[in-house]
C-alpha cells in the first residue's frame, strides 16, 4: 500500500479521534484518517487537547505552514501538560509543489520541546504509536513529520499494537517557575529517549533521516538520537536538522521545584472584581473550566480552583468543547483567536459553556480599551448578565446541552490591582 494510506491506518489504530486541515501533501491522508475538518490548525490541536483531557488519543494532521497556526497551544502544552496522546501529523512540502514556501516543521522541536519522530516506510505504524506513547510518557504534544517521498511511496501495512500510557497536568501547587522547571525535567528525560528508541538502526557511516536512505536510519529525529560524532554525515529532506543538533545537550534543570507554600503567596481576582458572584457560582456546582490566558487563568488559583488547565489566549473555547464543556474567557481573549473556535463549535453543535467575562479591557496587562464584544457574537444569541445580577447568573451558569454563549457585563473598579494572598491565609 502507499505511504499515505498505511499512516492513515496506523492513525486509526493510535488515535480516538482526528482532525484535520486539508492541503499538499496530506489532503489524502487526512481523508483516509476520518479527519474531522476544522476552520483552521489552532482550533484542531485545541479540540484535540481537549480530548486528551478527557482521556482520548487525538491526533491532527496539517500541512507544514498549517502548523504555524498551532504554535500557541503546542507550546503551551509543554508546561501545562495532557493525559492522553496528542500527536500532530505534519506534512512538508520540501519542494514547494503546492505551497508558497518550503519549511522545515522539525524545527519546532526545539521551539516547544517536543519530540519529533521522522518514520521510513518500514517504521510507519510502530512510530505513529510511539510519538502516542512519548506524549503520554512526556505529557506534551509530540510531532510525526513527513514528506510526499514516503506519502507516495509503497509500504507495507502496519500492525502498530498500541500501549496506552497516561501523561499528567502540570502540579497545581507549583508556581509557574516551579511548572517551568519542571517541564525542563522532562525534557532531559527525552534526551535519553530519543537516544535509545528501538527505531533507530546507528552502524555508522551515512546517517539517513525519515525515507533517506543511508548506513544508519534514525526516526527519534529530536532531540537528538546519537552523539555528534555519529551524526556527522547526514542525509535529510529539508534542512541539515540533526547535523546542525547535533551539539545540543540535555537542559540541567538544577534546583527546588518552587512552589505556593514556599514562595508564601499566590495571586488571585482583584478585591472588588465585578466577576466574584459569577465565579462562586461556578464554584459552589462543582463547574470545571479550561481557563483563558488573561483575569480568567487566575480562577485555577485560590480561593476558586475551579480551572483545570491553560493553554494559551483564545485557546479555551475548543479546548473546552472537547474537554469540559466550560471555558472560561475575557472578551479580549475571544476577539484575540477564539471567535473561529467558537464558530466551529457552534457548527458542530458541541456541548459548551463559553462563558466571557466582559469588562471592555485587558485587565490582565493594563486596562487597554476592548470592542464592545457583543457586536461581533450576536449571530450566536447570547445571554446577557450584568455581573451582579446573582439570579441571572444561577439561571444561566448550568451544564450545558448544546453551544451556549453567556456574557457577564461588568466594570473593574478603576486603580483595583489583583490580591497577593499570602500562602498561609489560603
Amino acid at each position: 500500500m502507499k505511504g499515505a494510506e498505511a499512516l492513515a491506518l496506523a492513525l486509526r489504530l493510535s488515535a480516538d479521534r482526528c482532525y484535520a486541515v486539508p492541503g499538499y501533501p496530506i489532503s489524502g491522508l487526512a481523508e483516509r484518517a476520518g479527519a474531522a475538518i476544522t476552520v483552521n490548525e489552532k482550533v484542531a490541536l485545541e479540540y484535540a487537547l481537549g480530548d486528551s483531557l478527557a482521556g482520548r488519543r487525538a491526533a491532527v494532521v496539517v500541512k507544514h505552514v498549517g502548523l504555524n497556526a498551532c504554535a500557541d497551544p503546542l507550546v503551551h502544552a509543554t508546561a501545562q501538560g495532557l493525559r492522553a496522546g496528542v500527536v500532530v501529523v505534519v506534512g512538508d512540502d520540501v519542494r514547494a509543489v503546492a505551497s508558497d514556501v518550503t519549511q522545515d516543521s522539525r524545527y519546532y522541536g526545539e521551539v516547544a520541546r517536543v519530540p519529533v519522530l521522522e518514520p521510513d516506510g518500514e517504521t510507519l505504524g510502530p512510530a505513529v504509536e510511539a510519538a502516542f506513547e512519548a506524549s503520554e510518557t512526556f505529557s506534551r504534544v509530540a510531532i510525526v513529520r513527513v514528506t510526499p517521498d514516503l506519502l507516495d511511496a509503497d509500504v507495507p501495512e502496519p500492525s502498530p499494537l498500541r500501549n496506552n500510557r497516561e501523561g499528567s497536568l502540570a502540579d497545581p501547587t507549583l508556581t509557574m517557575a516551579g511548572r517551568a522547571l519542571a517541564s525542563d525535567r522532562r525534557t532531559a528525560a527525552m534526551f535519553a529517549w530519543s537516544r535509545s528508541s528501538p527505531l533507530n538502526r546507528l552502524a555508522g557511516g551515512t546517517v539517513g533521516a525519515g525515507p533517506v536512505g543511508g548506513a544508519s536510519r534514525v526516526v527519534s529525529i529530536y532531540p537528538p538520537p546519537a552523539g555528534p560524532d555519529a551524526l556527522a554525515l547526514t542525509r535529510e529532506l529539508g534542512r541539515p536538522f540533526l547535523r546542525e543538533h547535533r551539539l545540543l545537550v540535555p537542559p540541567d534543570p538544577a534546583g527546588e521545584l518552587e512552589r505556593y507554600s514556599s514562595r508564601g503567596y499566590c495571586r488571585t481576582f482583584c478585591r472588588d472584581c465585578p466577576f466574584h458572584p459569577a465565579l462562586a457560582v461556578l464554584s459552589e456546582r462543582g463547574m470545571r473550566a479550561i481557563c483563558d490566558a488573561g483575569c480568567a487563568i487566575l480562577a485555577m488559583n485560590p480561593p476558586y480552583r475551579i480551572g483545570v488547565a491553560t493553554y494559551g489566549l483564545g485557546s479555551s473555547v475548543a479546548v473546552a468543547a472537547t474537554g469540559t464543556g466550560v471555558a472560561l474567557t475575557g472578551d479580549y481573549a475571544l476577539l484575540h483567536s477564539g471567535l473561529n473556535a467558537l464558530i466551529d463549535v457552534y457548527e458542530r453543535r458541541l456541548p459548551l459553556l463559553c462563558i466571557v467575562l466582559a469588562n471592555n479591557r485587558m485587565g490582565m496587562t493594563g486596562g487597554h480599551p476592548v470592542p464592545d464584544i457583543l457586536r461581533y457574537i450576536a449571530w450566536a444569541d447570547p445571554v446577557v448578565c450584568a455581573a451582579d445580577d446573582t439570579g441571572a447568573l444561577r439561571r444561566a451558569l448550568v451544564p450545558p446541552q448544546g453551544p451556549c454563549i453567556v456574557v457577564i457585563e461588568g466594570t473593574c473598579p478603576e486603580g483595583a490591582h489583583h490580591v497577593t494572598v499570602a500562602y498561609r491565609d489560603l
